[in-house]
């Protein structure tokens, strides 16, 4: 089963530069549009903050293979700038893709990236992409950080157009919120370009880069809250009217005509909804600009946020409706029954059908069907003669013994054994192979709450594991040897192709193979419950839940389409 790792969409921006148009409208492996081998990103034009101090000019000088704290294997350089690197790493602890950006530890940012990271770090706000270390090592600063799945850049998204008025709206309610819990914690951003906003498969907008692009840079401001805010009415502006609201191109998106200043939304497009265009403005009302109603600008992502959750509720576009295929008429209907007859057409000859009436019953015919239908009354009224007398007979019989009808026939039938729960200690990961899928979610596995899962990677072949791998599992530990009846196992994704089979294990390690084990029972699911009861109870205390074909699912938060499975909760028992 051939596998394939998530894209990532977490890297420096760094130039101004348009991307080419065969890679506008998509986002590359990395999550960035690339021209010439640099990152499609510019400086926030006009509106960025003030940069510190100049950079070196050299980045570290490191390679693809290169292992940071023997954990991070770092595989593509995606951006090399002002002293510093960017790169889609792998995280061999944790077996899943990771973002790093790299520069000297004498760089003389180093400090304030350290700081912006960890503090970054602490917010733990979902909405943004999270920083996951940071650490100062062998004369290195790095950051490690989220490679998210399934995510495109807000760059890729508006080189295909402007976004439809309820995805607009999604965008700046979703993302003045993020900043407006950010700055309530004392965090800016200070560089919220298209490129820092990724819009994930669920339709959710998350923002990377939050404090840490400004310290890569040397970016601050003496009123960030307001910088943030105009940066949030630019990213409005660009999504209503696919242009830049600035007289600089920047991030593949044309400027505004020189000479005019900041002109409202609807008359750089037409069809731009009143109610976005006015916020857009109002948010981007610090030189002179107003809202065509003449409300009071927008200050704070606070304020931006209230003024979206003020706004009428736009609806998502009603999908589009496909008209059935003409009403076919049968024979009968293509008649000319009903309808008038064009001038000129000759009447039509209408087809007399001659049905041969009945026989006569003082036919031959007629006096067999006479006898026969006599026969089968006699046979009928002497069948039920005979039950009468049948029935009363034995209600003669049940009244002379004294004697009930009413006993239930299987009353001496055995009870179906009752099921008793097995309490789950502690889990692990089987993975045979050495290749886990997700140790660190191994707990959400019996955790009795549905919303929690453990997942295995997506795979492009399927459904039969086969010759691929021998098969992705879990080892629980009973705490003590149990018998050991059966299973219940919830699965995140439905379909009838999820086979388990579950093992009494000598131990928690994956280094004893399933073929040396005691099979327990085995089953394929028809939905996303599967129920396994043995032939007979195996006493055991640790017992390896072991899949070996999976039902092919579409993209989720975590995990692009392919044949993949998630198991939600886990429960064992014994029959009492």
């Amino acid at each position: 089963m051939a596998e394939r790792s998530t894209a990532a969409v977490d890297v420096a921006d760094n130039s101004g530069d348009k991307p080419l148009a065969a890679e506008a409208d998509k986002a590359t492996a990395d999550g960035v549009d690339t021209q010439n081998g640099r990152a499609a990103d510019g400086p926030m034009t006009e509106k960025d903050g003030e940069r510190t101090t100049a950079a070196p000019s050299a980045a570290p000088e490191l390679h693809s293979g290169h292992k940071l704290a023997r954990r991070y294997r770092l595989e593509e350089c995606v951006t090399r700038v002002d002293g510093f690197s960017s790169w889609r790493a792998m995280d061999e602890k944790l077996r899943r893709a990771v973002g790093v950006h790299l520069l000297p530890a004498d760089h003389p940012r180093a400090r304030s990236v350290l700081a912006a990271a960890r503090s970054s770090a602490l917010l733990g706000d979902p909405r943004f992409v999270q920083v996951l270390d940071a650490v100062e090592e062998n004369d290195l600063v790095y950051v490690v950080h989220e490679w998210l799945p399934d995510a495109t850049e807000l760059t890729a998204l508006l080189a295909a157009g402007p976004l439809e008025p309820h995805e607009a709206y999604q965008l700046v309610s979703q993302v003045s919120q993020a900043m407006a819990a950010a700055h309530r914690e004392g965090l800016a951003h200070l560089r919220l370009t298209p490129s820092a906003i990724l819009r994930t498969s669920t339709g959710q907008y998350r923002i990377r880069g939050l404090a840490v692009n400004a310290a890569l840079r040397g970016i601050t401001s003496e009123t960030p809250q307001r910088a943030d805010t105009e940066a949030i009415g630019a990213l409005l502006y660009a999504a209503l009217t696919q242009r830049w609201p600035y007289e600089d191109d920047a991030y593949g998106l044309t400027g505004l005509p020189k000479g005019v200043g900041l002109i409202p939304p609807d008359q750089v497009r037409a069809g731009v909804h009143r109610g976005l265009g006015e916020l857009a403005m109002r948010a981007l009302a610090n030189d002179g600009a107003t809202a065509s109603r003449q409300e009071p600008a927008c200050t704070t992502p606070e304020e931006l946020a209230k003024a979206v959750a003020a706004m009428p509720r736009i609806r998502p576009p009603e999908p589009a409706f496909t008209a059935p295929p003409e009403y076919q008429h049968t024979t009968y209907q293509q008649g000319s029954y009903g309808r008038p007859t064009p001038p000129g057409t000759p009447p039509a000859q209408s087809v007399t059908v001659v049905v041969p009436p009945p026989p006569p019953l003082n036919s031959r015919t007629g006096r067999a069907l006479k006898w026969g239908v006599a026969t089968l009354l006699i046979a009928a009224l002497g069948l039920g003669s005979w039950q009468l007398a049948d029935a009363l007979l034995d209600h003669g019989t049940q009244g002379d013994n004294g004697s009930s009808n009413n006993q239930p026939k299987n009353q001496d039938a055995p009870k179906e054994p009752e099921r008793v729960p097995l309490t789950i200690k502690k889990a692990e990961e089987y993975y045979p192979d050495g290749k886990p899928q997700n140790i660190e979610d191994v707990a959400n596995s019996y955790d009795k709450d549905p919303d929690s899962y453990w997942r295995t990677y997506a795979f492009d072949d399927g459904p039969d594991l086969g010759a691929y791998k021998e098969g992705l599992g879990l080892v629980f530990d009973l705490g003590s040897e149990q018998d050991v009846s059966g299973a219940s196992i919830a699965f995140k994704f439905g379909g009838d192709h999820t086979t388990a089979t579950i093992y009494a294990a000598p131990s928690m390690s994956s280094s004893t193979p399933v073929g040396s084990m005691q099979k327990i029972a085995t089953g394929t699911t028809a939905d996303k419950q599967l129920d396994l009861a043995a032939p007979a109870p195996v006493k055991s205390r640790y017992v390896v839940v072991w899949l070996t074909a999976m039902p092919k699912s579409g993209a989720s938060d975590y995990s692009r389409a392919g044949y993949k499975q998630g198991i939600s909760n886990v429960s064992f028992f014994r029959n009492s």
